[in-house]
This record gives C-alpha cells, sequence and structure tokens, in this order.
C-alpha cells in the first residue's frame, strides 16, 4: 500500500483528536475512545467534453498540482449538496467563463491521485456539453490554457489521469454520445 493511503496517513481521530484510531477493514476507521467511524469514500468529480464546431475536443492545461502543465477535461469536484450537473456548469463558467447550452452525461470512471500527500480517490463523471458560444473564454482558476484538438493531434501520456484518458479515448473512439 502506497505511504499517501489514507490507510497510512490518518493518525488521529478527527472528532475527539485521540491516537487510538486505528484500521477498521481495507477501507474505514475506528475510534477506540470515541467511537467515531470514518470511510475512505470516492469524491465526486465531474468532466467536460466541448467539442468545436469541427469536432475536435477541448482539453486544458492544468495550473495545478497534481500534474501542473499536463492535459486535462475542464471540470472539478462537485461540491457538498451540488448535483453533478450544476458542478458541470460552475466549473467551466470558473474555469472559462463558458456558458453551457445543454449537456448529456455519458459514463463514468475511477480515478486516483497524491494531494498534500494524501492519497485522493475520485469517481469522475463525464458530460458531453455544447457551449453557448466558444469565442471569448479566458483560461482562469486552475487551468493556464485551453485548446481544441483531434485525436491526430494528441499525445495521449500528457494526459496523466486514466479516468480523463479514458474519456478521450472513448470521445475519438466514436462511442455513442
Amino acid at each position: 500500500m502506497d505511504k499517501t493511503h489514507p490507510l497510512k496517513v490518518l493518525k488521529y481521530c478527527p472528532k475527539c483528536g485521540s491516537p487510538k484510531f486505528a484500521a477498521s477493514g481495507e477501507r474505514s476507521f475506528k475510534c477506540a475512545v470515541c467511537g467515531f467511524h470514518l470511510y475512505i469514500n470516492s469524491s465526486a468529480a465531474v468532466a467536460a467534453l466541448v467539442t468545436n464546431e469541427s469536432g475536435k475536443l477541448m482539453l486544458v492545461t492544468r495550473g495545478v498540482e497534481p500534474d501542473y502543465g499536463k492535459f486535462d477535461l475542464p471540470g472539478g469536484f462537485i461540491d457538498p449538496l451540488e448535483t453533478a450537473e450544476n458542478a458541470v456548469s460552475r466549473e467551466l463558467f470558473e474555469e472559462l467563463g463558458l456558458q453551457v447550452k445543454s449537456m448529456k452525461y455519458i459514463g463514468s470512471a475511477p480515478n486516483e491521485y497524491v494531494f498534500s500527500g494524501f492519497t485522493v480517490f475520485t469517481l469522475d463523471m463525464a458530460f458531453e456539453v455544447k457551449a453557448e458560444a466558444l469565442d471569448n473564454l479566458k483560461p482562469m482558476d486552475d487551468i493556464l490554457d485551453y485548446r481544441f484538438y483531434s485525436e491526430e493531434e494528441l499525445n495521449y501520456d500528457d494526459i496523466p489521469a486514466p479516468s480523463i484518458k479514458q474519456f478521450v479515448k472513448e470521445y475519438f473512439a466514436g462511442r455513442d454520445r
């Protein structure tokens, strides 16, 4: 097990602070003092597949770790009590100033990455998005740039997240969308 896995990183109960906070199976902890039980679950995230009139797919350049400078799809974490659809709209507006005209859910894939020395597990949900307009977009928030790509212009090694790589490959393979 990786040294960044939550079972290796978390040492104290987040409720009472006790060091008697031990693994209770492969994905949970239980505090021997207060009885608090914590499960390590996936965080929900969204990814948007936005295309231009030529059918090229938008990829963004990450401006934050992990994987600074690498390719990603626009998107991010779903906020507490937010729907996946609202998260897609919010993230696209925050990252690009893009207004969503319509969207369609196309699938999900698990992912994991290390952030602040801690393994984060996610369930990434992909949506095909039609934009109100693609002019006047501006990279903001946690992205450095964006560009539309055909598959021939891509090097899949520049997309580090397995879930995002899967969504991009499925898009170009002509998956029912």
